[in-house]
């Protein structure tokens, strides 16, 4: 009991102070520890309280010195009489010099995580102690809350909304900064990034489409257009296709060879060159590829916990995979399965906060109608897809079932659904012969 009684959760009382009378000392240090310390990783709660203040002027660029800070903190009801105005004077008197700060926000940040880890441990001892789970159900909880205390983020419970609206302050002032036209990652296509306004961190986006439409070929244009664009890691799972195959598609479409070649091998010196011109290339992406045809959900979620800078994951396709709780028996529905499968998809999306990308199947009522383009309710096996995707987009060639169309070679990305904006249709170009896709030139001079 004594020794229970005398354990001491990890803190540093003196460094919290440090760095809170160093901001007092010179404010031009406050950006630098707005990037390293949240309010969360201050254990004593006036100093919580204080930083939660410091931060909030922080994001609406107020002027942070002991006067301003004291009125603000009246009006965020944190204000204690005389006894404030001279914690902060103790503050100051504390602090030997503002020009260590840094030095003092690592170690308070280093508490931080030493507690939530502690936490974290205690959460899985508990769970383990009431054997409600399995191995695999308690190692999966213990991989996402360790991934989330090293991606710096809460596993869950309630905040403040002035924290969060402080957070969407500073990624307008970040647009804003960047002059981007889109705020999220580029497809590769503009008239589809003005619709989607680019692919967004934790979207859950469907392409859909009948089988032999191309939906691995225009998925792996967003993959490599992403992979050069950004310099950011991106997972691709293929359940049906093997690797080679997949990157033989990747070098067609890069180095403008005819597929039916490169299965043969028979190049002349210019393919020679430019294959190896699109081999380097595509190389120095952060494209990294898994064929394995079992993965379920919670396989690419651990894999993609492990990689660094990541920015997009891909899945081909959603219905070739198997859920985490089947067991290969036929005891549950295919329905319930790709229900299960979507919303683990959509939580990965918001746990690894970066789009998830997956293709998926219309069933065959589409080709039964006399328009045959995709509608929402052509998902096939779950209406639980429509409801959890963020966006849902569907692939369409005319050629494909009329064969004396005057559109040879036409597609259509049909968004059939956005969350961050409208419907439409966007024009595509379909490449055979290099299994790609391309944005249609509008501007073209017929003579």
């Amino acid at each position: 009991m004594d020794m229970l009684l005398s354990r001491q959760v990890p803190h540093s009382a003196e460094a919290e102070q440090a760095v809170l009378g160093s901001i007092l000392i010179d404010s031009r240090c406050v950006p630098e520890v707005m990037t390293r310390l949240h309010p969360e990783d201050f254990y004593v709660t006036v100093n919580r309280e204080i930083f939660t203040v410091i931060s909030s002027m922080f994001n609406y660029s107020q002027t942070i010195d002991p006067v301003t800070l004291l009125d603000t903190m009246k009006q965020h009801g944190v204000y204690r009489e005389e006894s404030s105005r001279n914690y902060l004077l103790e503050l100051m008197n504390v602090t030997p010099t503002s020009a260590n700060v840094l030095k003092y926000a690592e170690i308070v940040k280093d508490k931080s995580v030493l507690r939530r880890i502690g936490e974290t441990a205690s959460h899985i001892s508990l769970l383990i102690e009431e054997g409600a789970n399995d191995s695999g159900a308690v190692l999966e909880a213990a991989e996402r809350e360790i991934y989330a205390i090293r991606q710096g983020r809460n596993t869950g419970g309630l905040e403040a909304i002035s924290s969060i609206v402080g957070g969407v302050y500073k990624q307008l002032a970040e647009l804003a900064k960047n002059g981007s036209e889109i705020p999220g990652l580029s497809t590769g296509i503009s008239d589809l990034d003005n619709f989607l306004m680019g692919l967004k961190k934790s979207d859950f986006i469907i392409l859909a489409s009948r089988p032999g439409m191309g939906k691995t070929s225009f998925a792996l244009n967003m993959a490599l257009n992403i992979g050069k664009q950004t310099g950011k890691t991106v997972a691709v799972f293929s359940l049906e296709m093997s690797k080679e195959q997949l990157v033989t598609r990747l070098i067609s479409s890069e180095a403008f060879i005819d597929s039916r070649k490169l299965q043969t091998g028979r190049l002349s010196q210019d393919e020679w060159h430019r294959l190896a011109a699109a081999a380097a290339s595509i190389s120095r992406t952060g494209l990294m590829i898994d064929d394995n045809s079992m993965l379920t959900v919670s396989d690419m979620n651990a894999q993609c916990r492990r990689v660094p800078n990541l920015g997009l994951v891909v899945i081909d396709y959603l219905q070739l995979m198997s859920s985490a709780s089947s067991d290969g028996g036929g005891s549950e529905t295919r329905l319930q399965a790709v229900s299960e499968i979507s919303r683990m998809m959509k939580i990965m999306a918001k746990e690894l906060d970066v789009p998830v990308l997956c293709c998926s199947q219309l069933s065959r009522a589409s080709v039964q109608r006399d328009d045959k383009r995709p509608r929402l309710s052509d998902l096939r096996e779950s209406g639980s897809l429509e409801q959890d995707a963020d966006i849902v987009l569907g692939l369409y060639r005319e050629d494909y079932f009329v064969k004396d169309t005057a559109n040879v070679n036409v597609a259509e990305c049909v968004i059939l659904k956005n969350r961050h904006g409208g419907t439409g249709t966007v024009e595509l170009q379909w490449i055979p012969e290099y299994t790609t896709f391309s944005a249609v030139d509008k501007h073209h001079n017929q003579e």
